[in-house]
């Protein structure tokens, strides 16, 4: 798990997270952080949802995505064109900062992605290219054409996208200083290395909690090795964490700093769903109510505890929420046998 730097490098200071928030202030403002009743009834103990739902794109990653580019404009080097891999949400999120910055943007995604976020990526004026059987090899594909076309490669873990990422959880830490404990999704790692970098930044105690599915658990395999352990993805539900290869640096900053990981299957992911569109009227996909999912397997051990969950994205499509919603689904398959989207 050696990375080339201390891990801690790799995050933003207090500093840059302040800075990065005038940034991404310019595109919208500070997402709000809801005591909801019903969940916290739910739960046990006081529950607070951080509403990432509720930007431009409908995830947190766009914040990422106007600090990335920003950091590129500010040393003078916008590409002409940007190339990078995608589920959905990070694909928004380039799109959303090339846009605004001039800069044709291509994204990568592999067969039967969402159509719903494709949609959403074409309407921010993405070229989409559809490419592989999963998220690694659309990566792969991206990869090898931004080397083809010259083309800037942009990854899914960078220190200037964490830059971003953290003024959620700086957001989130500021106006609910009383937080015990946070429970974050891990797709490629840099909602859980911003929580640790808005923790470290402000000094705060809450411990952080990972959250992976239990059908995609690099990330879970990769700490309890203490090294990259790849892992098959055959969640359905919860694209946003269908990692296959786990990144080295993420793991190094979480390594000391996850207080632990909790897997969930795409079952208890459908009914956190549910529980999130009863009770706040929100809609979340599947990695979305992940971490709604873990705080309630572990609810015993919460009682008493002022509880944090990331509503990392909304962005699920229609039919398979509707599925979700009617309970049609089962434990191996949460979207219904009888979905055409399935």
């Amino acid at each position: 798990m050696n990375t080339r730097l201390d891990p801690t490098a790799l995050l933003p200071t207090l500093a840059d997270i302040e800075a990065a928030a005038e940034v991404v202030y310019r595109d919208f403002a500070a997402t709000p952080q809801y005591r909801w009743g019903l969940l916290s009834q739910r739960l046990g103990t006081d529950c607070w949802l951080k509403h990432e739902n509720h930007t431009p794109v409908g995830a947190f990653k766009i914040r990422g995505g106007l600090t990335y580019f920003d950091q590129l404009a500010q040393r003078g080097a916008l590409p002409s064109e940007v190339i990078s891999a995608t589920r959905g949400n990070h694909g928004q999120s380039m799109g959303w900062a090339a846009r605004r910055h001039g800069v044709a943007c291509t994204i990568v995604v592999p067969r039967g992605n969402s159509v719903e976020k494709n949609a959403a990526m074409r309407a921010l004026g993405v070229t989409l290219i559809e490419h592989g059987d999963d998220f690694q090899e659309a990566r792969e594909h991206a990869i090898q054409l931004a080397a083809q076309r010259g083309a800037h490669m942009v990854p899914s873990f960078h220190p200037d996208l964490l830059r971003g990422v953290s003024t959620y959880w700086w957001e989130f830490l500021r106006a609910v200083p009383q937080l015990d404990v946070v429970y974050v999704p891990i797709g490629q790692g840099s909602g859980a290395c911003s929580a640790i970098a808005a923790k470290l930044a402000l000094q705060h105690p809450v411990r952080v909690v990972g959250v992976v599915s239990s059908h995609a658990t690099t990330y879970a395999d990769s700490l309890a090795a203490g090294r990259v352990v790849e892992a098959p993805v055959t969640t359905q539900l919860a694209d946003g964490m269908a990692c296959r290869v786990a990144d080295a640096e993420a793991l190094a900053v979480m390594a000391p700093h996850i207080d632990h990981i909790v897997q969930v299957s795409d079952a208890e992911v459908a009914a956190a769903m549910r529980a999130l569109f009863t009770d706040t009227h929100n809609v979340a996909e599947g990695a979305g109510a992940a971490a709604l999912a873990a705080a309630l397997q572990n609810k015993d051990l919460l009682k008493g505890q002022v509880v944090g969950l990331a509503l990392s994205g909304g962005n699920v499509d229609a039919p398979m929420f509707a599925s979700i919603l009617s309970g049609n689904g089962g434990p191996h398959d949460p979207v219904g046998r009888d979905n055409p989207h399935h």
